[in-house]
């Protein structure tokens, strides 16, 4: 019977990548400097430090840019909310989503019965959704009716076998 499974997935190197781009530019560009500026990665998160909201949200945009750029998906990106730091300065955590929570896989097997596809199901195992049909046909109708769904994190599709 084929299969597919449903992931979501970040390239943790790239993302690496990514905050040492944003890095070098924050402490080459005129408007960051002595500002104090600056971008810390930890495993599961970005923590941003600024003197003014103003430098955070321009930080913040620097970094999405080279997010963008390395095809991180900015939906991989949770922004906590803007901390009051040390010295007036301002910090932000932007945690990196991993993996498909319980919720959306519930929400992922929803939209696979709605399709009432006759032989389709979907089953939830730990981090990934897999989904079994008896035609290809069918498990591509519901590839592409996941991709049109906007589910809030970055969806990809592997591990398919006939």
């Amino acid at each position: 019977m084929p299969s597919f499974d449903v992931t979501s997935e970040i390239d943790f190197q790239e993302v690496r990548n990514a905050v040492d781009q944003a890095s070098r530019e924050v402490a080459t560009r005129f408007d960051f400097k002595n500002t104090g500026s600056s971008l810390e990665l930890t495993p599961h998160e970005i923590e941003l430090n600024a003197p003014t909201d103003d430098r955070l949200r321009a930080l913040t945009q620097v970094l999405e840019e080279k997010l963008v750029r390395r095809q991180v998906s900015l939906k991989a990106l949770s922004y906590g909310k803007v901390e009051e730091a040390s010295k007036g300065t301002v910090r932000q955590h932007v945690t990196l989503q991993a993996g498909i929570s319980a919720d959306h896989a519930r929400r992922i097997n929803k939209i696979v019965k709605e399709l009432n596809l006759r032989g389709v199901t979907s089953q939830s195992q730990g981090e990934q959704v897999r989904v079994f049909g008896k035609k290809r046909d069918d498990l591509q109708a519901v590839i592409a009716r996941l991709k049109a769904e906007d589910l809030g994190i970055p969806i990809q599709f592997g591990n398919f076998r006939d």
